[in-house]
């Protein structure tokens, strides 16, 4: 007796997952190469997101070790540029050189004039501009992950059904529906199920692990800036 295994509709099933992917329909198949192509761009992501964020943390802890053994913030400045990738050293490069524009139009100002709650505001800003262009070089491209996390189990599941009629329609040309005939093409169909699995939860799970990493920086810069703000008030009521 032969074995079930080995039968496909037309008498030569290949019970191996490649065998399956090559007699699946031209519909599965295509459905299968958009799932492959959106996992190799989101594990290339998850590759380069990984290493970038590395070395911003890398390079945070290395600037903010140099801030703390500081004692002027024009001492800070040559030790920012060293770190070109950190998040925090970008906003104080921001901040300081709003500063530094702040004491030229102090010393330019008209005698008596009050310009210290504006240039605090003007600093704020630059602050906040810092930031918010940070924050979204950290999370570029990762959208990508979470579409791919939300759409590929449909895009799986719409090969998975279209297969399924397909096997249905042999049947029906053939008048016959025992296992044999109906468990390769069922076989094949759920391929695209489990490839759009395959793509999604990989997706799904490094995007939230990065928008929390994300999500930590962020709040790094935002308490850095507050800390950058009280050292600028403080030096303008010193003047």
């Amino acid at each position: 007796m032969k074995d079930i295994g080995s039968l496909d509709m037309a008498g030569q099933f290949h019970g191996s997952l490649l065998g399956m992917i090559l007699d699946a329909g031209l519909m599965v198949k295509f459905v299968l190469l958009i799932l492959l192509v959106l996992s190799i761009v989101s594990w290339t992501i998850i590759f380069l997101k990984f290493r970038y964020y590395r070395k911003i943390r890398s390079e945070n802890d290395a600037f903010e070790s140099d801030y703390q053994r500081s004692s002027k913030l024009s001492e800070v400045l040559p030790a920012a540029k060293k770190y070109p990738s950190s998040t925090t050293a970008e906003v104080f490069r921001v901040g300081y050189s709003e500063l530094t524009k702040m004491n030229r139009s102090t010393k330019d100002a008209p005698r008596g004039e009050d310009i210290s709650l504006s240039s605090l505001d003007n600093v704020q800003r630059a602050l906040n501009r810092a930031s918010n262009t940070e924050m979204t070089k950290l999370e570029s491209t990762l959208g990508f992950l979470a579409t791919t996390g939300s759409a590929s189990p449909f895009i799986g599941l719409f090969g998975t059904v279209w297969g399924i009629m397909e096997t249905f329609q042999s049947i029906g040309a053939r008048g016959s529906a025992t296992l044999a005939v109906v468990a390769p093409g069922i076989s094949e169909a759920l391929i695209a199920t489990a490839a759009g699995l395959a793509a999604a939860i990989p997706a799904v799970i490094f995007y939230n692990y990065f928008l929390n990493k994300s999500k930590t920086m962020v709040q790094e810069m935002d308490n850095f800036a507050d800390e950058f703000l009280n050292i600028v008030e403080r030096y303008l009521i010193r003047k």
